[in-house]
């Protein structure tokens, strides 16, 4: 057996919120270089003239990388990481972890097990809850992924720091400009809820069921990868435009439904899988990471609590 033993008393709401912040900060710290190359690749081609003048252009998952390391410096691409941090700690906490507690309230009572109806609707709640509370920080981390900083002076950066980030955007563009792109990101996140967390919890529950794995490391392993696999597949159309909406400057778009109509006017429907390859790279590690991690801690905080509450 690899990892903690199971718990035989299950976790508590507060151990499970803290828990998937965590375990997400983590699973953020190690997968962050490749969600950034997918921010960069999917808002490539959005404005010819800008990325002519620049004359940087980005070519699969490693060569952006690369291309970003070389023009701007290692840490670029961990440019937004603190907003990204923020965003994990309100994000995934809340849809990842009050996820059974919500899909708990859905579930009618003395109902054996939860339905896959339920299950959605507990998936879609808690990410629309999520993306609610944590857009601000979302919007942030999208602008530090996408601005391209040429040369060492930093004279181009238009944002010093991540808290100017967000006194900046609130002066310029309203507080409204911290909420840019709430509903596509909501129905984004919807979706993902769904297809990630939804689905490790079938996964998982099946694996269990059918005796084809212990509750340990490869089940989670696995859950977590065809999780990550679904997610990206239903996901990536509406995380292009959500990208694209919020790194946009005022006035570029007048809604997310607009841009999607001009991003398909202009480069086709294939658009809405640019940087498919970085988001699954990125998806199927974070997932693994992410819930293996989430697993663990789960487990290791009962056992503190226990220790903590047994008497001497």
């Amino acid at each position: 057996m690899v990892g903690l033993k199971p718990s035989d008393v299950p976790p508590t709401m507060a151990v499970k919120f803290l828990g998937a912040g965590t375990a997400a900060c983590f699973a953020d710290l190690l997968t962050f270089p490749l969600d950034t190359a997918k921010v960069r690749l999917q808002i490539q081609g959005e404005n010819p003239v800008a990325q002519t003048a620049r004359l940087v252009q980005y070519r699969g998952v490693l060569g952006t990388i690369l291309t970003m390391v070389r023009t701007e410096g290692l840490c670029s691409p961990y440019n937004g990481l603190v907003a990204g941090l923020q965003r994990q700690m309100s994000f995934a906490s809340i849809r990842i972890g009050l996820y059974d507690s919500v899909k708990q309230v859905y579930t009618p009572q003395g109902a054996d097990s939860s339905s896959l109806a339920t299950r959605i609707l507990a998936g879609c709640t808690t990410g629309a809850m999520a993306v609610t509370c944590a857009q601000p920080t979302d919007v942030v981390k999208v602008r530090f992924q996408a601005s391209i900083h040429l040369g060492s002076s930093g004279s181009d950066r238009k944002y010093s720091g991540t808290m100017d980030a967000y006194r900046t955007i609130a002066r310029e563009e309203g507080v409204r400009g911290l909420w840019k792109g709430t509903l596509p990101n909501i129905m984004r996140n919807a979706i993902v809820n769904c297809a990630e967390v939804v689905t490790y919890d079938i996964l998982k529950e099946k694996l269990l069921d059918y005796h084809l794995l212990t509750d340990n490391f490869p089940c989670h392993f696995a859950s977590a990868f065809g999780a990550g696999f679904c997610a990206t597949v239903v996901a990536s159309p509406v995380d292009v435009v959500k990208t694209r909406y919020m790194n946009s400057p005022p006035g570029q778009y007048l809604s997310p439904l607009d841009c999607m109509i001009k991003m398909v006017a202009q480069e086709g429907p294939t658009a809405f899988y640019k940087g498919f390859t970085p988001s699954f790279l990125r998806l199927g590690s974070w997932n693994v990471v992410m819930f293996v991690t989430y697993e663990q801690l789960k487990r290791a905080l009962m056992k503190v609590q226990m220790l903590r509450e047994s008497p001497f």
